[in-house]
């Protein structure tokens, strides 16, 4: 089979007339793969195979689309709370809106675990597993807006059309089942996605086989899960004799006119979709699972996405990224406070369910997990335009918190931190290249070295930036 190559720099348009004339032409170098060398199917490029010993396998990204505010989950601000209401003791950095005076949490911290970390009220279940996690309260991004700062959080770059992480690592590692894409995101949207859409998760230069495919768990049925997982006029037999007759007119057409790499990568995905109708039921349908796991994890959208989130990680897909929900869930410029103590406890006890349960199925080791946002929220008060308090946060990319867990990561310590008032990390920065190449690193991948040549340069996920944070791996 001949997937794209190198040198392949784009997928161009093709007329309908085209694509119907050539879209046939790998299915049949894939079924016959299938019979002789399905492996190679799942091979990643040889330059780009594992350069350092791995520690994970795969990735599990929850995403708390919007921005969680740090003071009033895992970041705690006495000094805050002594001066609420009053000015901040150095100028205010830049944010999209005017902020006023400190704002404290309304929130009560406290103590877990063994390590003692200091978690607020919002998040018990988070809290009763501690022991388990790297928290990390020094994070910073380059930017504080929404569609820039989820651009460089999941591809790596603020404005370049550039891979989706999950693409990356499809890419650079394959996949380690071929009956289920190698990178899956998950959101709850009935139709609505968020903010960015699909750019969040796209394969822009690299293969079209490495796009993240979207399954919006809001939907229990998996004919609704995944669209179009089933042909609703003809069965598998079917399919498969019409896939073949395609096949057969594509080489009258390669013979005559040559193949289409680009195109080739679209067909494998074709083919994908085609294999996909066994495993998906497999993956997607949670019925299956016994009444203590439900009872573990609630019965939720959250919920439900969690636990398809480790069954695709028990069936090998390389990157799960988890969407809180549509548009932006934690994006609170108003009445932060009513808001987040009914949006925390959607995630608090799934999350928490998640990692428990890759623990006890000895996942977690080969499993690395992150829950994070975009960026934070200032600890300070949004004004409205009239001069009066909106009584929420506006975005912080200067500092904010991220938990990380598994897959190699220390488990049970704090890592950074903010200024007094949690504004500013102050204490052991990290970026978001600086989390690429760490998160790389554990999969036994090089970030200087994942590269892919296109318009005549070399790109990588990280660009010329990021270093790995050795002190938080284990």
């Amino acid at each position: 089979m001949n997937l794209p190559s190198r040198e392949s720099l784009a997928l161009h348009p093709l007329s309908r007339r085209t694509l119907l004339k050539r879209c046939g032409m790998g299915f049949g170098a894939l079924g016959l793969a299938g019979l002789l060398h399905q492996e190679q199917l799942l091979a990643a490029p040889a330059d780009a195979l594992p350069q350092v010993r791995p520690r994970a396998k795969r990735v599990i990204h929850v995403f708390l689309n919007g921005g969680l505010s740090q003071v009033d989950s895992f970041d705690p601000k006495p000094i805050l709370t002594k001066n609420h209401g009053k000015p901040l003791p150095y100028r205010h950095p830049f944010t999209p809106f005017m902020t006023g005076h400190a704002m404290a949490s309304p929130f009560r911290f406290r103590s877990h675990g063994a390590c003692g970390t200091e978690v607020s009220e919002l998040f018990p279940h988070i809290g009763s597993i501690v022991d388990e996690l790297c928290l990390v309260r020094s994070m910073t991004t380059s930017s504080p807006i929404h569609e820039s700062a989820l651009m460089l959080m999941n591809c790596g770059s603020l404005s370049q059309l550039t891979p989706s992480v999950g693409s990356w690592l499809s890419y650079g590692l394959g996949s380690e089942n071929e009956n289920l894409p190698a990178f899956v995101v998950l959101c709850p949207g009935k139709g609505r996605v968020p903010v960015k859409g699909a750019d969040n998760w796209r394969s822009a230069f690299l293969p079209s086989v490495h796009q993240g495919m979207l399954v919006d768990t809001a939907y229990r049925r998996v004919d609704r899960l995944v669209e179009n997982v089933r042909s609703q006029l003809a069965g598998p037999q079917q399919q498969r004799r019409q896939l073949d007759l395609v096949q057969q007119l594509n080489r009258q057409h390669a013979i005559q006119r040559g193949q289409d790499d680009a195109l080739e990568g679209r067909i494998a995905s074709y083919e994908l979709a085609y294999r996909m109708q066994v495993a998906a039921r497999g993956a997607f349908d949670v019925k299956d699972e016994p009444a203590h796991i439900h009872r573990m994890y609630g019965d939720s959208d959250q919920a439900r996405q969690m636990i398809i989130a480790r069954r695709l990680a028990e069936r090998g897909v390389r990157f799960i990224q988890v969407w809180h929900g549509p548009f932006q869930p934690w994006d609170h410029h108003n009445d932060i406070f009513p808001k987040i103590r009914r949006l925390a406890p959607e995630c608090d006890r799934p999350i928490a369910a998640l990692i428990l349960d890759l623990k006890q199925r000895g996942l977690l080791d080969e499993t690395l997990v992150i829950v994070s946002g975009e960026f934070g929220r200032t600890p300070t008060v949004q004004m409205n335009d009239d001069g009066t308090s909106g009584k929420g946060r506006d975005h912080n990319s200067y500092g904010f918190s991220a938990l990380l867990a598994g897959g190699g990561i220390r488990a049970g310590i704090s890592y950074g931190a903010t200024d007094d008032f949690g504004y500013k990390a102050v204490e052991n920065p990290i970026d978001v290249h600086d989390l690429h190449a760490t998160v790389l690193h554990q999969l036994g991948l090089d970030h200087e070295k994942l590269i892919y040549r296109h318009a005549g340069r070399d790109f990588r996920l990280t660009d010329v930036h990021g270093r790995v944070i050795h002190d938080i791996l284990a």
